[in-house]
């Protein structure tokens, strides 16, 4: 048989010697440019499902996010406190010197010291080297040591050696005058947390074996000067 002659071409047949009918390449059909398609493809989105996800979250910014605060409010400013005096707690405990938490109820702000016998000194803890502040939006407006309350000045808190803790009640309000109460109770060393006024505890008889491990030391009660007495921080 001789050579095989083979023409391709667009749209032309293929001719081989001996073949009875030349065979036709079929090409893909040519893609329209005015070819309309379906506005969804299998991995995406219609246009209506995506402006319906648009109308949802728009409806959650705008009904949910007016109701989050991004300023500390009254429960975690109250929660910081009771975590402050536990800390100031432990602190005296471990260290065994007696303590002392001062508030500034004009400030907004608080701070610790530490009693060396007559003298207070500022601790050794870089945390507690300056004062710490309330936040903006929350005052301190209310302070009891016992019996005596304070609505101005400074306050101050003392922490013994033994762990016991001054009876101390303390209020505060916000920008709306919602009021949070902590109450300490000196016996069991309890924190009360109430949003209303707080009652004072009821008079309890301390038998006399547990009187002797309530009294503060000697160390503990040289350190702790008169009641009224300011400090610098």
């Amino acid at each position: 048989m001789g050579a095989t002659h083979r023409t391709l071409s667009m749209g032309c047949s293929v001719h081989t010697r001996g073949s009875r009918a030349p065979r036709a390449l079929r090409l893909p059909p040519y893609a329209s440019p005015l070819t309309l398609h379906p506005l969804r493809t299998s991995p995406g989105f219609t246009i209506l499902e995506m402006l319906i996800v648009m109308f949802l979250l728009t409806i959650v910014v705008v009904v949910v996010f007016p109701r989050i605060s991004l300023t500390e409010d009254l429960s975690s400013t109250g929660r910081k406190l009771v975590g402050v005096l536990r800390t100031v707690q432990g602190l005296a405990t471990t260290s065994q010197k007696p303590l002392k938490l001062y508030f500034d109820l004009d400030q907004g702000t608080y701070w610790m010291m530490t009693v060396e016998g007559k003298e207070e000194r500022i601790p050794l803890d870089p945390s507690w080297k300056t004062p710490r502040s309330l936040p903006e939006s929350i005052r301190l407006t209310e302070v009891a040591i016992g019996q005596e309350k304070r609505f101005s000045g400074r306050v101050d808190v003392s922490f013994f050696a033994n762990g016991r803790i001054e009876p101390v009640t303390m209020y505060l309000t916000d920008a709306k005058n919602n009021l949070l109460g902590l109450a300490v109770d000196s016996l069991t060393g309890g924190i009360r947390v109430s949003d209303e006024r707080l009652d004072p505890p009821p008079y309890q008889i301390i038998p006399d074996r547990v009187r002797l491990l309530l009294k503060p030391n000697q160390q503990a009660g040289a350190g702790a000067p008169q009641r009224g007495a300011t400090t610098t921080p």
